[in-house]
């Protein structure tokens, strides 16, 4: 027994001696090389055998006891516990398929599977992803001496659990902010803090709509809103999009008669364009009508850049129709993962209670420090700094294309955020052009793979936050050589 156990102490393994003494056990008690009720060496003789401590040896033992491995019988010894009646075979037959291998998942959730971000995917030289922002400039320094601060000051109650709904801080700073900047009014008590704008329209769909009930998006539109609702067994109908955003009157003629709207009218997603208001009123009003949910998503309408941020379409509301969804990651850093919510009063209470039931809560320190950033005026600061920033890239990439594709460079979406949308001419083919791209090292996105309807168009979302504008003049030439390869024949 002892050689055995020796044999397998001795194989390559870190840890400390005592755990490297418990695992050599453990292994042989599982092979069945030790059996069940079997005696163990007394502690001496065992340290003394692998030239151990004794200590080692007895802490060892009390350890395995606990995990159930080992049992003691006072003045016997130490003996294999008899719970452990697996033979050899019985443990090294070969294992059996589990039941949860056997395609066996609620068929909502069957949908998501294929769907898995694409943050694995070989990574290009070029890539030009929508909505990142550029690492270097988040307010790191900035960031660190607060969230020191709050730490060595607050610590105790920066340790406790907050309010499911978020910290009251953040709350009150936002609702100042989002009055004076979207036009947004509310009290701090129709916020809530989630992780990210996904998580907000999940928690909505599930606290509002029933299994089988209609729901309107844009078409073409954002795919997590998509997933969200085929996830939750809710049937889609696709408005089309065009010049002036959403189609509203797409929805008046339809039965059975949508629940729940999701629209993003400061910078459509995505081709970039504006709700007008006039749709925004239209759309507003079927709501009320129809006791129907807007989920107005207003993701990156901070970075406006030749004129002033529209109004958010909450601001026009006079019946309580729009849950209005916004996040930091476009303006800080995406991993952040920290976004609100602002709720019609009757959604309040069932909104927290499905928000505590998901995750108790979003992490409390980043709270904090967001809070300081907002009342303080540094998130103002920082965002004028990067809009200045963003903007150069965004002319320069622009300029490039322009340059390089002339009269086939037809742009939308350029006016806001970390994307322009490039349409394609009917000549160019998608498919070729985005291969052609990956293979000068170069990224994009293809506008077609957001369309529910079979009717699409072609072009490319780029982004360009996360790019030095020296990088931005290079993808944009090997991007403009791709699609000049890419003529239909």
């Amino acid at each position: 027994m002892i050689e055995s156990i020796r044999i397998a102490f001795n194989e390559p393994a870190g840890g400390t001696l005592q755990e490297r003494l418990c695992g050599a056990i453990r292994s042989e008690c599982i092979a069945g090389r030790i059996r069940a009720g079997q005696r163990l060496p007394a502690s001496r003789a065992m340290a003394q055998e692998l030239g151990l401590s004794r200590t080692t040896v007895i802490l060892a033992y009390d350890q395995l006891i606990s995990e159930g491995y080992l049992e003691s019988c006072r003045g016997a010894g130490t003996f294999v516990s008899s719970r452990l009646r697996q033979t050899a075979e019985e443990l090294s037959a070969p294992s059996q398929p589990s039941p949860l291998n056997a395609g066996r998942l609620g068929l909502r959730y069957e949908t998501l599977l294929g769907s898995e971000s694409n943050s694995g995917a070989d990574k290009a030289e070029f890539d030009f992803l929508p909505g990142a922002p550029d690492w270097n400039e988040f307010p790191r320094h900035l960031w660190r001496r607060i969230y020191s601060r709050l730490w060595s000051r607050e610590g105790l109650e920066m340790a406790r659990y907050s309010e499911p709904a978020g910290v009251p801080a953040l709350r009150e700073a936002l609702s100042v902010y989002l009055a004076g900047r979207r036009g947004v009014c509310c009290s701090p008590g129709q916020i809530v803090i989630v992780n990210g704008t996904q998580q907000a329209i999940h928690l909505l769909i599930r606290i509002w709509l029933n299994s089988g009930e209609w729901a309107a998006i844009e078409d073409p539109g954002f795919t997590g809103i998509q997933m969200n609702l085929q996830a939750h067994d809710a049937p889609i109908l696709p408005v089309p999009v065009d010049q002036g955003g959403m189609i509203p009157e797409a929805l008046t003629s339809f039965e059975p008669i949508p629940r729940l709207v999701y629209v993003t009218p400061s910078h459509q997603y995505p081709t970039g364009v504006t709700l007008a208001v006039e749709r925004r009123l239209a759309l507003l009003d079927w709501a009320a009508a129809k006791g129907a949910l807007i989920i107005e998503d207003d993701y990156d309408s901070e970075l406006r850049y030749d004129e002033a941020p529209i109004p958010s379409m909450h601001s026009l509301d006079r019946h309580s129709t729009v849950a209005y969804v916004g996040s930091f990651s476009d303006v800080l850093l995406p991993p952040l993962r920290v976004g609100y919510v602002v709720l019609p009063q009757a959604l309040i209470r069932p909104f927290v209670a499905a928000k505590w039931l998901t995750d108790r809560q979003t992490p409390t320190l980043e709270q904090h420090v967001l809070a300081r950033l907002l009342s303080e005026g540094e998130f103002e600061r920082h965002l004028r700094r990067i809009k200045k920033l963003y903007k150069s890239r965004r002319d320069t990439l622009i300029g490039e294309l322009q340059s390089a594709l002339g009269s086939d460079c037809r742009i939308t979406g350029q006016t806001t955020g970390l994307f322009i949308t490039l349409w394609l001419p009917e000549r160019i083919d998608e498919s070729v052009a985005l291969k052609e791209a990956a293979a000068l090292g170069v990224r994009v996105y293809p506008l077609s793979s957001h369309y529910l309807r079979p009717e699409k168009s072609s072009g490319f979302i780029v982004g360009y936050g996360s790019m030095t504008e020296e990088q931005i003049r290079e993808g944009a030439g090997r991007l403009a050589r791709a699609i000049g390869y890419s003529v239909r024949r």
